[in-house]
């Protein structure tokens, strides 16, 4: 298979994203309707934690299985890193952007004078969309080693196994892009075209990048951090949307039912990479 055609099939596994995210522009969305979509979005999450997570951990696993004692060092603490610079690294990010926008309603550092100058400057970014941002930035990395796999599959030969790796991705990324528009939704914010897009390109693009690169490379150490990086980003948006679903107005039960419903949806757009044997 050429570069180009391995290519063409991260670009469509990707970009199927942009399926999902449409949701976000749904006008006077009802309470319970918002509260239904950031459940289900919080259990497709939850399965993509676990999903990365265990294809992380599978070599050292392995290596613990062979008595290969420093690869299963080495391996786990890759693996450690990336989640503590993921789930960490997005608690003082927020905390940053926190702080940051306290600075700007009073005046900023330099005093009261300074708040005539920052009403002229754009509007920061509001929590639901920092949210959406730190969603899409989670499941583009995550996106980005289901690109390798495409990449390392389709230039050994395998190209049965990177069609059902596309169509099995691209399904699953279908429902991602759902999650990232979700918290939006939520607290019924609407974003524009150009922010779809803009995060479609960050939730998705990786999925390219990734097959593009994994042509070239393969190392499973650069894997393994990645999707650590990846599962602790995510874990982090877990907790937060867990937090938005606390506020709102809706039953537990059906909160309880709708992440179900998400979780059972990540398990279904799954099966077609597990039938290809990943």
């Amino acid at each position: 298979m050429s570069g180009s055609q391995i290519t063409l099939l991260g670009a469509i596994a990707g970009f199927t994203i942009f399926l999902g995210l449409p949701i976000g522009r749904l006008r006077n969305a009802a309470p319970r309707l918002r509260a239904a979509l950031n459940a289900v979005a919080i259990g497709i999450l939850i399965f993509l934690v676990w999903d990365i997570l265990t294809h992380a951990w599978e070599p050292t696993d392995a290596a613990l299985t062979d008595k290969h004692w420093m690869a299963a060092l080495r391996d786990g603490a890759v693996l450690a890193a990336g989640l503590a610079a993921g789930l960490a690294g997005l608690v003082h990010y927020d905390r940053w952007t926190a702080a940051r926008r306290a600075r700007a309603r009073s005046g900023g550092p330099y005093g009261p004078g300074a708040a005539a100058s920052a009403e002229l400057a754009p509007a920061t970014r509001s929590q639901a969309g920092e949210l959406a941002l730190m969603i899409a930035t989670g499941i583009g990395l995550h996106n980005f080693a289901e690109g390798l796999a495409i990449g390392n599959s389709a230039a050994q030969g395998e190209i049965s196994l990177a069609v059902l790796l596309v169509i099995g991705f691209g399904l699953h990324n279908a429902t991602e892009g759902f999650g990232i528009v979700a918290p939006l939704a939520a607290e019924g914010e609407r974003p524009s075209w150009a922010t779809l897009l803009w995060l479609g390109l960050i939730g998705g693009g990786p999925t390219f990048l990734g097959a593009l690169l994994g042509q070239h490379l393969v190392n499973d150490t650069l894997s393994i951090a990645f999707l650590g990086l990846a599962a602790g980003s995510i874990l982090y948006v877990v907790i937060e949307l867990l937090a938005v679903a606390r506020r709102s107005a809706a039953t537990k039960e059906l909160t309880t039912w709708c992440i179900l419903l998400g979780l059972l949806l990540g398990f279904a757009t799954d099966a077609v990479v597990t039938a290809a044997g990943v």
